[in-house]
């Protein structure tokens, strides 16, 4: 945003806007839906009243969103497990727009952020927390929001089984209201009367949205207490303390309307409501069908992975911008992992991985595939920790040196596998080991462009020293079959992403033997790793608070890790892209602005009250 040509042609399109129509793009319509066009009334046009929000809304009000939603939602119910609502589903970083959790994540600096609750503390020995609510907070019906709502919130969850449920009762008793406006967690103890694991308490707090229990036992009653048809109703007459509400949705688009009595413009929140009165989330055919709406400025913000991002403004001109001006434009969070089935012959001897680890050519899948739109492993050297300030403060970087390979080591990988016996004795450029050819099949979801040339590259390193690997792109869900059964060879999938409870999280899932047992798995550790020195780090950590001891262990996993390389991490990505068009709003998040608002939708929901008009 601070690039010279993108500010000269931001005030050009503002300029241009006075007379021209902000929208212009159009979306396919059928013979039973309506067009889901953009207004193309001039910005500064009055806005007429809206009642049939299956046409349009006025361009001066509506703040187009892409990237979360891609097709008619089936529901609205944040204990669904099947919505395709990522505005009511609940992830590690969970958007605050329809519904509200207690606190918001934000990864810039590993904080939880006041929501319906206002603060949280521990007890001495972590098995008991207290949250204060904020008394201010009200649902959109009127009535208040309270403990009651929190404490049955949870109830229901575990009572019907939800996945929420399942997961959080192993860590959480109960919740106890102590008065309207305080709760208790109780933890759930081990059989030494401690607390079985505090980060996962604490996990509950920014992602769990918090629910009526008026209304969910209005849906009890109508449901007659069956828990699927609980777990699957639409909540579209739902009750709910966000900003934002649903008027209409279809497959083509979607719609949220502001909630003018939203209970955050009282002073101990927001002091004002979000800037946009409409949110509307077209849904398009694919990611090229997004980036046209996104150039024409019919998308305002996408999560959208665009090659050559830098394009858009200094080659186009365009009023588009990134989180940050420069390299890596966005905050690296997540970071995709290339995993080895340990039950596969070859792949379960350290020096074929390691082989493999050391060959490929990391900064050539950062500029190929990612053209660079992430640090690279030189800046952040590799562990289990991601580059964040937060993460990055709990590993020792001279401490792993050592091991901590930096790839396209071709030589090097090759006098690995000879030193170890590991040749090809018959000619054909194939290495063997105990008489069979180490030849595998690496795959990731077909359309992950992405994701596909990252894998080109790890068939390309397999070449180059021996190791015969064949590139296969099923569609998403054969390949989320295959990782979560274990049938596969070599596997590119998600570590866990930035939450309150990572870096563990992320350790839990690139190594921890919890996992091996399932039969269907979708926690991690999909290659089947086990090192009983690592669950006992893994189990230690959660109970941890001295920070020097924290880094012992995180730095003592990472060298494990490199040294067993039962996984490894082909890139550093963000967890959410961001790009914005500043044709009609300004005001957006970005770095070094002071602001400290992250780009997404959980805490850097909070840059909806920053939003603008360019032209008022």
């Amino acid at each position: 945003m601070k690039n010279i040509k993108r500010l000269i042609a931001l005030a050009m399109v503002a300029a241009m806007i006075v007379t021209m129509a902000a929208g212009c793009g159009t979306q396919p319509t059928s013979s039973s839906e309506p067009a889901s066009t953009p207004s193309s009334e001039p910005a500064s046009t009055p806005a007429p009243e809206v009642t049939d929000f299956s046409g349009e809304t006025p361009r001066n009000e509506t703040f187009y969103l892409a990237g979360w939603i891609f097709q008619k939602p089936n529901d609205f119910n944040p204990m669904s497990a099947n919505s395709a609502n990522s505005f009511a589903t609940h992830s590690d970083t969970s958007p605050q727009i329809m519904w509200e959790c207690l606190f918001a994540y934000n990864f810039l600096d590993g904080s939880l952020q006041p929501k319906l609750a206002t603060e949280y503390t521990w007890n001495e020995d972590q098995t008991v927390m207290t949250v204060k609510l904020n008394p201010a907070a009200h649902w959109n019906d009127g009535t208040p929001f309270t403990a009651d709502d929190v404490v049955y919130t949870f109830d229901t969850h575990v009572k019907y089984s939800t996945a929420d449920g399942l997961n959080y009762a192993q860590y959480i008793e109960n919740f106890e209201k102590v008065d309207d406006n305080t709760v208790k967690i109780n933890a759930k103890l081990d059989a030494n009367g401690q607390s079985i694991n505090p980060l996962c308490v604490m996990e509950y707090l920014p992602r769990i949205y918090m629910m009526q229990k008026a209304y969910l036992e209005k849906v009890e009653a109508d449901c007659a207490g069956d828990a699927e048809k609980i777990k699957t109703a639409v909540f579209e007459d739902a009750p709910t303390t966000a900003p934002y509400w649903v008027v209409f949705y279809s497959d083509q688009k979607h719609v949220l309307m502001r909630d003018d009595n939203y209970w955050g413009q009282d002073a101990s929140m927001y002091g004002s409501l979000p800037t946009p009165k409409y949110v509307v989330t077209n849904i398009y055919k694919d990611n090229e069908a997004k980036a046209v709406a996104l150039k024409a400025g019919e998308i305002d913000e996408v999560e959208l992975y665009y090659a050559n991002v830098q394009t858009l403004w200094e080659d186009d001109g365009l009023p588009i911008a990134t989180y940050d001006s420069e390299p890596p434009y966005g905050v690296a969070t997540q970071m995709p992992t290339l995993w080895f089935n340990l039950n596969k012959p070859g792949l379960d001897n350290v020096n074929v991985r390691k082989a493999i680890a050391w060959a490929i050519d990391y900064d050539k899948i950062l500029s190929n595939a990612m053209t660079n739109q992430a640090p690279s492993f030189r800046d952040y050297p590799r562990s289990i920790l991601n580059p964040t300030p937060g993460e990055r403060a709990l590993l020792d970087e001279a401490a792993i040196k050592d091991v901590a390979y930096e790839g396209n080591d071709i030589e090097g990988a090759k006098k690995l596998l000879d030193d170890a016996g590991i040749v090809d004795t018959d000619g054909d450029g194939i290495r063997e080991l105990n008489g069979q050819n180490l030849s595998f099949k690496a795959e990731c979801p077909n359309g992950w462009s992405d994701w596909q040339a990252a894998i080109e590259m790890v068939a390309e390193a397999g070449k180059n020293i021996g190791i015969d690997i064949q590139t296969y792109y099923p569609e998403r869900a054969v390949q989320v079959q295959d990782y979560s059964t274990g049938t596969f060879d070599i596997i590119m999938q998600y570590s866990a992403s930035a939450a309150i409870s990572s870096p563990w999280k992320r350790g839990m899932s690139l190594m921890s033997s919890t996992y091996n047992d399932l039969s269907t798995n979708l926690m991690g550790n999909y290659g089947h790793y086990s090192n009983a020195r690592v669950d006992e780090i893994l189990a230690l950590i959660p109970h941890e608070t001295d920070q020097a001891k924290l880094k012992e262990y995180y730095t003592e996993l990472s060298r494990i890790y490199l040294e067993d390389v039962p996984s490894l991490s082909l890139m550093y990505r963000p967890q959410s892209w961001f790009i914005v068009n500043e044709q009609v709003w300004t005001g957006f998040q970005q770095q070094g602005d002071g602001d400290n608002i992250p780009p997404d939708l959980s805490a850097g929901f909070d840059a909806f009250w920053n939003l603008e008009l360019v032209n008022p």
